[in-house]
């Protein structure tokens, strides 16, 4: 138990930083290289995106941020989830159809793979529900049958 909660903060903290200094790139729209990898203008501009979307997309990365490490609303933390995985996988395909090399498509899916990890160990307090229930409290007599 205490492992999965572990890996829930680890992988948690990774996708928040990124997904912070990923923000703050997207909104001052940076020529340069704020951590890793190639301007974020440049890469926009060889996607064929234009460049406004790095607006939109860092507003929303700086909203999952706050989503992500606040306690409660369980139903925006899995809209953030949802956007995370949705950008990341995208951005991986978008990668790889305009060539820009293995490392622009790894990065992304990376990322991707770590929002599913994350998504899938948080704790039930950052839960909207479950998605399977335990059948084991089913019983015969609980199953009702048409008459």
């Amino acid at each position: 138990m205490k492992a999965k909660i572990i890996t829930y903060w680890v992988t948690t903290a990774i996708i928040t930083l990124e997904l912070l200094a990923g923000g703050i790139s997207d909104l001052v729209h940076s020529g340069t290289m704020l951590v890793a990898g190639d301007p974020v203008v440049d890469v926009m501009t060889r996607l064929g995106y234009p460049t406004y979307m790095l607006t939109i997309m860092g507003v929303w990365k700086l909203l999952a941020v706050i989503a992500f490490l606040v306690p409660r609303f369980p139903r925006v933390k899995e809209w953030a989830y949802a956007g995370e995985i949705i950008a990341m996988t995208g951005a991986a395909v978008s990668n790889a159809v305009c060539n820009l090399g293995a490392a622009m498509v790894i990065q992304p899916a990376i990322f991707a793979i770590l929002s599913i990890i994350s998504w899938a160990l948080r704790p039930q307090s950052r839960m909207l529900g479950t998605i399977f229930s335990d059948r084991s409290e089913m019983t015969h007599s609980t199953i009702k049958r048409p008459a």
